[in-house]
């Protein structure tokens, strides 16, 4: 028998997976200075030298890291990250409004280095009409005055990330770029203080500034653009509450003080601030936020909700089970944010590239210099040659290519009701052309009814025994004794056997209810063995969930084989089998037959997707290519699967894998994009064809066409 939890929406999503230890922390941290793979190299290498993390991960596009180890304290991996020159701090729910604050701040610089731009143009059509002498020096002077200090301004964010690199002793990709701005504006002073039109570029200068800036800015647009599921969590964090107190009268509390046991007041419209039961009062709860389903689901005294849920219609009092950073809200913020953290193969192609481009990039321009210094003779264009190139082989493009997807992909299956938990999911996905399902609680309802006028005697036994179960048929069995006035039997080593059924003891003899099979007995549903006699059948009527043939009937057109793999007998595997249209179809399996099943295929070549919510998935689970499991399932399923179906509708999974299979597209495309791009520009800089100004913008159109490309509709 499959056992299961019953369905909750506060299920505990964030429970170690088998052989994890409890006492390992995850902490996020915000790294507003990094900015690109250079900088996740330090970071991640800065990180791993600190005592007790045992693995960093750094998100480019969230500028964000996951530290995971023992014993973790944020204070100390600041510290250990501004020795190496990084600036961190904790994630917390502030952290949107400084992304404002940022993304203003790049509006800013933008604005002031366009605006000189311009006026600097201006004056520079003077000189190109006809001005010379003392009014051409005049106004290259002029220039220089507005120029300088706007390039200086506006700059910044480039400048400060290049001398913090430099004075760690590294390299990242702001260096050229501040190097190429810095030549410009000097030569060109140089020319001014000269009189020398020919080699005054304040134009040049301020127009790489202005596009490399756009370029950042418009790069940051669509990070925010492509909002983290993570950051979308945390987003929901409510900051006070309404506590009541032992005489009933109402404080206003932070939320994050609430404990285990407190009784909080919920009006209509207030978002919950911890997880809970409710003790008084009825109302809709708004759970689309967690679940991706948009009908509002009924509460009353005894029913469980979860922080990020919204209370609609009444008046609730709720008891705090969970608060704080023991949520389910938070719990599922980790997860997502580890998840958009994933590192596939595209990244670490994308990584070593970017890598290895930052010394490159200084090699080829000095190489430039040097070569068009010799071959010409003038030093003025082996400076322009040089700047030009130092721009066009900024790698942001790359270092881009791979993050955007997942990070977009990860948030729009997440707003889909599909919390994707793995680092890799999305890849493996991407590659299923076999999906497997369980029956009981998956492609049914999990609810079922018994059937028939049992004898009473056996029923309460049989009710006694299921009592240790979450198996539906158990809750059948109990609910049915509860429904006749049946008292339940003593029984003692009540144990259950995963996959088969239940065993204890009474009065000295070994009792049993589970599969006919295990029992020694035919037919369908749960079989009672007394000790004494024959086996007992009992038999139930199953529900199939309303979206379950939906679902399969999506799978098939999109060209891809499905299985039902069930431990109940064949009778009801096959009706529920051909109601769904399932030719392929397993009973009477135990898990070790389902984990055989699963490796049999592989070896065949299949890529096999397991979708599964009990303790007899787990090992299929685990040895599917990938898997994905019900969000009211067991902890140990959600645990060992690489997705889990918060919404709990079948039909998302059709979109799990064409999101997939389109994000790992996207990964590929962007990959070639941005080679192509060097292909093309690197030569083009080095034969003197593009100007400073020319190579900021190619550069610039690059890491735009490789953010907008990720975020093209993944529907």
């Amino acid at each position: 028998m499959t056992a299961a939890c019953p369905a909750c929406g506060g299920a505990d999503l964030a429970a170690p997976a088998a052989g994890s230890s409890g006492a390992s922390a995850g902490i996020l941290l915000h790294l507003p200075d990094i900015s690109c793979a250079a900088c996740i190299a330090s970071v991640e290498t800065a990180l791993a030298g600190i005592p007790g993390v045992r693995e960093a991960r750094v998100n480019l596009s969230h500028k964000q890291a996951l530290v995971q180890g023992v014993g973790l304290v944020p204070d100390t991996l600041v510290e250990g990250l501004a020795a190496a020159g990084h600036r961190a701090q904790p994630l917390d729910d502030g952290m949107l409004a400084r992304q404002g604050d940022e993304m203003r701040g790049l509006l800013m610089r933008t604005g002031v280095a366009g605006f000189a731009m311009m006026n600097v143009m201006l004056l520079s059509v003077a000189v190109w009409s006809g001005a010379a002498d003392t009014t051409e020096r005049l106004f290259h002077l002029i220039s220089a005055a507005i120029a300088l200090p706007a390039v200086a301004f506006s700059g910044r964010p480039f400048f400060a990330s290049a001398l913090s690199a430099l004075r760690r002793g590294r390299l990242n990709m702001d260096v050229p770029i501040s190097l190429a701005i810095t030549l410009a504006a000097l030569v060109s002073l140089v020319g001014a203080l000269q009189g020398s039109d020919r080699h005054s570029w304040f134009d040049a200068a301020l127009a790489l500034t202005f596009f490399l800036l756009i370029g950042r800015t418009l790069d940051h647009a669509g990070r925010r653009a492509a909002r983290s599921a993570a950051a979308e969590l945390a987003a929901l964090n409510v900051p006070q509450a309404v506590r009541l107190d032992a005489a009933g009268r109402n404080h206003v509390v932070r939320a994050d003080s609430l404990a285990e046991g407190d009784l909080i007041l919920l009006r209509p419209g207030d978002r919950l601030p911890a997880d809970g039961i409710v003790t008084e009062g009825r109302s809709d709860i708004d759970r689309s936020a967690l679940t991706g389903e948009s009908a509002p689901a009924a509460v009353a005294g005894g029913d469980e909700v979860a922080a990020g849920e919204v209370n609609l219609s009444g008046p609730l009092t709720v008891r705090v089970t969970r608060a704080g950073r023991d949520t389910a809200l938070n719990r599922l913020a980790e997860l997502v944010a580890t998840a958009e953290m994933q590192r596939s193969r595209f990244a670490g192609l994308a990584d070593r590239a970017a890598r290895a481009y930052a010394p490159l990039v200084h090699l080829l321009g000095l190489g430039a210099f040097v070569a068009w210094w010799y071959v010409s003779g003038d030093v003025w264009r082996a400076t322009d040659v040089a700047i030009a190139v130092l721009v066009i082989t900024c790698p942001c493009a790359l270092g881009l290519a791979v993050p955007a997807v997942s990070v977009v992909a990860t948030g729009r299956l997440f707003r889909n009701g599909l919390l994707v938990k793995s680092r890799t999911a999305l890849e493996r996905l991407s590659e299923i052309d076999l999906v497997a399902f369980d029956k009981t609680g998956t492609l049914t309802t999990g609810a079922a009814e018994l059937s028939g006028d049992p004898d009473g005697t056996a029923l309460a036994l049989a009710a006694s025994l299921a009592a240790g179960s979450a198996h539906p048929y158990s809750r059948a069995l109990v609910a049915a004794a509860e429904a006749r006035g049946l008292s339940t039997i003593p029984v003692t080593d009540l144990t259950e056997r995963p996959g088969l059924g239940m065993e204890a003891r009474l009065g000295g003899r070994r009792i049993r209810l589970g599969r006919p099979s295990w029992i020694g007995a035919g037919g369908d549903g749960v079989a009672l063995d007394t000790g004494e006699g024959a086996p007992i059948l009992f038999t139930f009527r199953e529900e199939i969930r309303p979206d379950a043939a939906e679902a399969i009937a999506a799978l098939k057109r999109a060209g891809i084989d499905v299985a039902l793999l069930s431990g109940d007998t064949a009778a009801p595997c096959n009706r529920v089998a051909g109601t769904l249209g399932i030719e392929q179809v397993e009973s009477a399996m135990s898990p070790e037959d389902k984990a055989d099943w699963i490796r049999n295929r592989t070896r065949d070549g299949r890529k096999i997707l397991m979708v599964g919510d009990g303790l007899n998935d787990t090992g299929a689970l685990s040895l599917a290519h990938a898997s994905v499991a019900l969000g009211s399932g067991l902890d140990a399923a959600r645990s060992a699967a690489d997705v889990v179906l918060l919404s709990g509708r079948l039909a998302r999974i059709a979109d799990l894998l064409v999101i997939s299979r389109k994000g790992v597209g996207r990964m590929r495309q962007n990959i070639w994009l941005s080679f192509g791009y060097n292909a093309i520009a690197v030569p083009v800089a080095l034969a003197g064809l593009a100007t400073p100004f020319l190579a900021a913008l190619a550069m610039s159109l690059s890491s735009v066409t490789v953010s907008l490309n990720a975020m093209r509709g993944m529907k």
